[in-house]
């Protein structure tokens, strides 16, 4: 079985503490372990995917705009990836896969799926902010077309610890994920 990383919306706007819609603490808390398996994926030579929300500037008619706070700007700061990842990147960027997204999922209105079919992926890792949001939504859609999915736990977080613990059970009890533990 070939598998991938997706490294989903780890950027300034959602883990720096001043970044715009941030989940703080938690997201920071990550950089560590997303940075070491990133780099150990690229070491095995299997694909890094790493794929980041981006959002127009007075952008009124997204759904998200009702939702929360501007963020993850086209052409902002917010829209890098943070800390060690950012660096990481900077080092490596011919060897990982940037994809922007407009939606919650990494699939919805992207050509990921297309991406993982060309390279024989049937099982995907997922890392990132938020839990509850975009990971959930990305394994959702992984899920339903028939994906077999792995979330790590240590590599994960959420500025909603209620939503966290929920999707982390959701994936393994709906989804039939394997979370791995930290």
């Amino acid at each position: 079985m070939k598998k991938a990383l997706l490294v989903v919306d780890y950027t300034v706007d959602f883990v720096d503490k001043e970044g715009a819609l941030t989940c703080g603490e938690p997201g920071i808390a990550l950089e560590e372990y997303i940075v070491d398996q990133t780099a150990a994926y690229l070491k095995q030579q299997l694909p890094v995917f790493v794929i980041n929300d981006l959002h127009e500037k007075n952008d009124q008619y997204h759904p998200e705009s009702k939702l929360f706070p501007p963020h993850n700007i086209r052409g902002t700061e917010g829209r890098n990836l943070y800390g060690k990842l950012h660096d990481l990147y900077t080092e490596q960027n011919e060897e990982m896969i940037w994809m922007d997204k407009t939606r919650y999922s990494a699939f919805a209105g992207t050509d990921l799926d297309i991406q993982l079919r060309a390279r024989g992926i049937t099982e995907i890792h997922l890392m990132g902010v938020c839990t509850d949001i975009c990971i959930l939504h990305t394994a959702v859609d992984a899920y339903n077309l028939g994906y077999t999915i792995v979330v790590h736990e240590g590599g994960v977080a959420s500025f909603n610890a209620a939503g966290h613990d929920w999707a982390l059970s959701h994936f393994q009890n709906t989804l039939g994920a394997t979370v791995l533990a930290k």
